[in-house]
């Protein structure tokens, strides 16, 4: 058989994976190194040469984008329809097994599939009606437990509370919940999976008719396999499938939703005689961009080992912009992307990355100023993001009670059991009065026409939205916003999320006290004639959140998380905001697996650019609401080869002194009082109204000498060293 077809187009290391022998095989993929081409042709080969039937096959991946990509180029390659092939997301293969053996898995044959909505408001009517205060049992709180439980294989009973109330309650809720789904034969997206495989465990029969049609087991992305999927995946494997596993440990970065890197790592021991390929040829990029990103992920230990290489040229070097703060990091990159479209480059094939959501804010301000179309990826602009719109609907009626829409958004976030049928009452009230919703509130108080729990929860929302009015009067605006979230306990509620999203979004709402602060009002600007600096503000806000995101056709510069990056590619990419505490995060920086985890996203976000790749950083930043802090640049900066760096800026001379300050070892304690020169840079101080600081810089002599002190909780800030009362740490 002339199988040419199938490996003239592969290099050598391509075609030995595609062609291997019927073994169990893992294929180390890395960035670029054309994954997708391997699976496909493997699939190909088991059909065509091996005469595996198309019946016999069952390949997964993890989007359906992906999933119809590969049934797509499996039909072309093979000339026929790839019907008989299982392919799909574990999700879809999973709903396909179920609706057809419905029966034995305990569903109804017309079962349906609960959206992540739809679960929620089921979760709200479970935690109703075992009579639990909503404001202290939040529904996406609920829903987030069980999710997580589910996916971890474990039913109510097998959860152990250990005599936590909260996880008592919990696991009352997540029973409650499954009795709710079994009455309504409905099920959500986490129990496709772990219906399957308990299914699959229960019923041997059942499990023996799979182990004898699946002989071939494919699976794409193998890093970001979970708990559940995996087991799946060894079950349905059995003793005598040939699992042929695609992934790259260098690019597991999502250990947050509970992918295992394990999983790839220990391959070879749950799959014995297993062959391991490695595909190190990259087709993306630049041989200079790969050989950083290689010394950069060489740091991490225990990895399978993998080196990167191209035969396409060097490149350029890899840019590198100090910049003095994130506004002036934001101009120099929308500056570059314009030089970029003007020497004859499109706005699509730039992208800017970033580690936290919350840094996309003073990119867009730049993009919008200078009316240049953009995309936020896989995400919103920073003043359309749900916990933002609530934040200043709060600012909103601090300013006017009487904004109808900001009332409906604020009334009950965070859940303080105010429901609809109060609200139907208010609204009411406001139809027949021709009044505010406000006004109507204050109306059903004051005539005592509620029941008691809506009469109270109503009247605290009131006096909490007159008491932060009150408080934050004659405030800066920055600061006016900070009490309000404190007062709100808007970030609290967010708790009650998964780590990373509540971070994501706490985060976001401290940037937006930020905003606040570098907001520039102008009173004689026309477009804030007669406005205080809030309604300034918010109005601010309003024009940025109406500028609509670029339509899908529409040429416009992508911003990203480097987590949404993952699988993308550009010929122009900006790597911002490497400084310790932002990249690698500060929540990583004491956890050895979490911060090689930061590595790999490092990793990942150098190797989706194809010809250049420009890294920023600044020495001071306001995020988060801080004020302006000196940066140390991050870790992952001195781990790349030096002679590959090309500095656009050089940084200031006292920015050299206070970086090596803080990467040399603490200096000795001296005598403040007894020296001449009495500090030392990086010399730990505290001082008795901004507490404790390091000494990043000095200038001056005498009674005019000053002393520039980072402060952990004012940030930097110049001192007269004679009248500065600072004290030796």
């Amino acid at each position: 058989m002339d199988v040419s077809h199938l490996l003239n187009q592969l290099n050598d290391k391509q075609r030995q994976a595609v062609s291997g022998p019927l073994s169990h095989m893992l294929v180390l993929a890395g960035a670029g190194s054309g994954k997708t081409r391997v699976l496909i042709h493997r699939i190909a080969w088991l059909v065509q040469v091996e005469q595996a039937s198309p019946f016999s096959i069952l390949a997964v991946t993890f989007t359906n984008k992906a999933a119809g990509e590969m049934r797509g180029r499996a039909e072309s390659l093979l000339n026929m329809p790839a019907a008989g092939l299982w392919l799909g997301t574990f999700h879809g293969i999973s709903h396909r097994l179920l609706r057809t053996h419905w029966k034995e898995a305990g569903l109804p044959q017309n079962f349906q599939i609960l959206d992540s909505q739809d679960q929620q408001r089921l979760v709200k009517r479970v935690i109703k009606t075992l009579e639990l205060d909503e404001a202290q049992w939040p529904a996406k709180q609920a829903t987030w437990f069980i999710n997580s439980q589910k996916e971890e294989g474990k039913r109510p009973q097998h959860i152990a509370d250990n005599g936590d109330p909260f996880t008592r309650q919990m696991v009352r809720i997540y029973s409650a919940y499954e009795q709710s789904c079994q009455q309504q034969g409905v099920i959500d997206f986490a129990e496709l999976l772990l219906r399957t495989l308990e299914t699959l465990k229960k019923d041997a029969n059942l499990l023996a008719h799979y182990h004898q049609r699946f002989q071939h087991i494919l699976v794409d992305e193998f890093q970001d396999t979970n708990g559940i999927q995996y087991a799946l995946l060894r079950l349905l494997a059995g003793k005598k499938a040939f699992v042929f596993a695609v992934g790259d440990d260098d690019q597991s970065i999502y250990g947050w939703r509970g992918a295992k890197i394990e999983h790839i790592q220990q391959f070879s021991q749950h799959f014995t005689n297993a062959e391991v390929v490695r595909l190190e040829q990259n087709y993306r990029s630049t041989g200079n961009i790969l050989e950083a990103a290689n010394t950069l992920i060489a740091n991490n230990e225990g990895r399978l080992g993998k080196e990167l290489w191209t035969d396409a040229g060097n490149g350029e070097k890899i840019n590198r912009y100090i910049a003095f703060d994130e506004r002036d990091e934001a101009r120099f990159v929308v500056s570059r992307v314009q030089q970029w479209v003007e020497q004859g480059g499109s706005r699509s094939e730039c992208a800017i990355l970033y580690r936290s959501n919350a840094q996309s804010r003073t990119f867009e301000e730049q993009l919008i100023a200078r009316a240049m179309p953009y995309r936020v990826y896989g995400g919103l602009r920073f003043f359309e993001r749900a916990e933002i719109k609530d934040a200043l609907a709060y600012m909103r009626l601090i300013s006017h009670r009487d904004d109808n829409a900001s009332f409906e958004r604020a009334v009950n976030q965070p859940t303080r059991g105010i429901g609809e049928r109060t609200m139907d009452s208010v609204r009411d009230i406001a139809k027949a009065l021709n009044c505010s919703l406000w006004q109507a509130a204050q109306k059903c108080i004051d005539q005592n026409s509620l029941s008691a729990r809506a009469h109270s929860a109503l009247k605290g929302f009131m006096l909490l939205v007159e008491s932060i009015a009150q408080k934050v009067e004659g405030m800066p605006l920055d600061e006016k916003v900070a009490a309000m979230l404190d007062a709100t306990q808007l970030k609290e509620a967010y708790n009650k999320e998964g780590a990373e999203k509540s971070q994501t979004r706490k985060e976001n709402l401290d940037e937006l006290a930020t905003a606040a602060k570098t907001f520039e009002y102008d009173s004689d600007n026309a477009d804030y004639e007669g406005m205080s600096p809030l309604d300034a503000f918010l109005s601010h806000a309003v024009l940025e959140s109406g500028e609509s995101q670029a339509d899908a056709w529409e040429d416009a510069v992508q911003l990203m998380t480097l987590h949404t990056a993952k699988g993308l590619e550009f010929p122009l990419v900006f790597l911002v905001g490497l400084e310790e505490g932002l990249f690698p995060h500060q929540m990583s920086i004491d956890e050895p697996g979490r911060l090689e985890e930061e590595r790999r996203l490092c990793y990942v976000g150098m190797t989706r650019a194809r010809e250049k790749l420009i890294i920023s950083h600044a020495e001071s930043r306001r995020l988060y609401g801080r004020s302006d802090n000196y940066c140390l640049p991050s870790r992952f900066l001195d781990e790349l080869p030096k002679e590959l760096l090309e500095d656009i800026r050089p940084p200031r001379q006292t920015f050299n002194t206070q970086y090596d300050a803080y990467r040399q070892a603490p200096v000795a304690k001296k005598s403040i009082a007894d020296s001449s020169q009495p500090f030392n840079i990086g010399q730990s101080v505290s001082h008795a109204k901004f507490g404790e600081g390091v000494v990043l810089n000095m200038e001056g002599s005498g009674d005019h000498a000053r002393v520039e002190v980072n402060f952990e909780s004012e940030g930097s800030k110049w001192l007269v060293i004679a009248y500065a009362n600072l004290q030796a740490v």
